[in-house]
């Protein structure tokens, strides 16, 4: 080999082990937290960002992008370097895990579910989510409720109620398909909607059945007056009687539906 290739490599620096590297670790925040220059924080950053990586990918699952994970881990690197305490006897990397896992979980619990639920069935949700996979590959099936909750420490109930929550952790688009690509239908196309036509049905069904304790012709009156709109002397000249007689055939006509009515909510099963 060429000895000038063995002065070279012979020159070049050894890499920094881990008594070196935490005392380099410790220089450059108390530089930082001294001057707060931003090229330190910086370099501080970039220094620790594999570790917010690592975390980042521990949390990774297929229906939360890696990206998104990252800059939340990122955001919790920040946050623990602006907290860090260089005086104190510990390694920041022992304090900035927990900020960051905070940080993640955090992003879980407020951000990422499309239907608000309690944090406590989040977190199970999630634990059960990690679990399924782990004990998938361990058992090469899908496990059982019952070997979940040994696993987790919990009930079948609470396994069930987690797993349905996990439904509402990403809404589906009511364009989706149904079926497969030639089929037209949608998830819309099944959604029920508020139907008033019912009430009014009620309503109606109810209105007939009282109509039957007044006469024939308090029911002509009461048609003409509230359902064609004909003033008291427009009914009179239809049937052949005075206005005054109309009134008092409606005041007398009403009265006998009102009664009727307060009757059928005192004695609901009358037919």
């Amino acid at each position: 080999m060429d000895m000038r290739a063995l002065t070279a490599q012979r020159d070049e620096p050894l890499p920094a082990g881990p008594t070196e590297r935490a005392r380099e670790d410790r220089q450059l925040f108390q530089r930082y937290l001294a001057t707060r220059d931003p090229a330190a924080r910086d370099a501080l950053i970039e220094r620790f960002l594999p570790l917010a990586r690592q975390l980042a990918r521990r949390y990774q699952h297929a229906e939360e992008p890696l990206d998104d994970l990252i800059q939340v881990a990122s955001l919790g690197l920040v946050k623990a370097i602006d907290r860090f305490d260089a005086d104190r006897e510990v390694a920041f990397s022992s304090y900035a895990v927990p900020t960051i896992l905070g940080e993640i979980k955090r992003h879980f619990r407020d951000r990422t579910w499309s239907v608000r639920v309690p944090r406590d069935l989040q977190e199970l949700s999630l634990k059960v989510d990690r679990t399924v996979v782990a004990m998938a590959k361990e058992l090469q099936r899908s496990p059982t409720v019952h070997e979940l909750a040994e696993k987790l420490g919990t009930t079948e109930e609470q396994i069930l109620e987690a797993m349905e929550a996990s439904g509402a952790y990403r809404a589906t688009s009511l364009s989706v398909p149904r079926g497969g690509e030639d089929q037209n239908d949608t998830l819309a196309d099944v959604v029920g909607t508020e139907e008033h036509g019912y009430t009014v049905a009620e309503d109606r069904a109810t209105l007939d059945r009282l109509l039957q304790t007044v006469t024939p012709r308090e029911r002509e009156v009461l048609r003409l007056r509230f359902e064609e709109d004909l003033t008291q002397a427009e009914i009179g000249e239809r049937i052949g009687v005075s206005q005054m007689q109309v009134s008092r055939l409606i005041r007398q006509s009403v009265a006998r539906l009102r009664a009727a009515a307060q009757t059928d909510e005192t004695d609901p099963d009358q037919d």
